[in-house]
């Protein structure tokens, strides 16, 4: 498992923030039970550049608090058994599968944290957690959606001991 965490901004967590997203990420990972060594970038970065990121490709000119961008496309949300067949998704020199990037607003984390009345760490965990669904294809534009992706988020979280405080 590859995972790369890059700082675009102050980081000041008073926890040590590159365990808490590696362990999501890596429980996420079991989590969908996904059968192969994966690499995932992470960045943290401030409200602005976020708000760059966000107007540039999904064409809305505010800040985020994550974004999700999935270097695979899969067939069924947490499926990988269509990979069998397919050679792109994996980086050649490692092996890994190339699950994609995610791209999370330090400020937002605390901003956050503060109004949902939680820890800078779970509000850092959920993002992440949230993401990584995403990079495993699921989404939340309908009803349906939404809650499969917050039982995956609660799950991978309560298999952690994160939970709301």
């Amino acid at each position: 498992m590859t995972i790369t965490i890059e700082e675009e901004t102050q980081v000041s967590f008073d926890f040590d923030y590159k365990k808490v997203i590696e362990s999501v990420i890596n429980q996420a990972m079991d989590y969908k039970e996904c059968p192969y060594e994966a690499e995932v970038s992470v960045v943290l970065t401030d409200n602005a550049s976020i708000q760059e990121i966000n107007k540039e490709f999904r064409q809305i000119d505010n800040p985020t608090d994550v974004l999700s961008f999935p270097l695979v496309d899969y067939e069924e949300a947490g499926s990988f058994d269509f990979l069998e067949e397919r050679d792109d998704c994996f980086n050649p020199e490692s092996g890994e599968l190339m699950l994609g990037d995610i791209v999370i607003s330090v400020e937002k984390v605390f901003e956050q944290a503060e109004k949902y009345g939680h820890s800078p760490e779970r509000e850092l965990a959920f993002l992440t957690a949230h993401s990584m669904l995403h990079l495993f294809g699921y989404d939340h534009m309908t009803k349906e959606e939404a809650t499969v992706m917050e039982q995956g988020q609660e799950e991978i979280l309560e298999a952690l001991g994160i939970t709301r405080e």
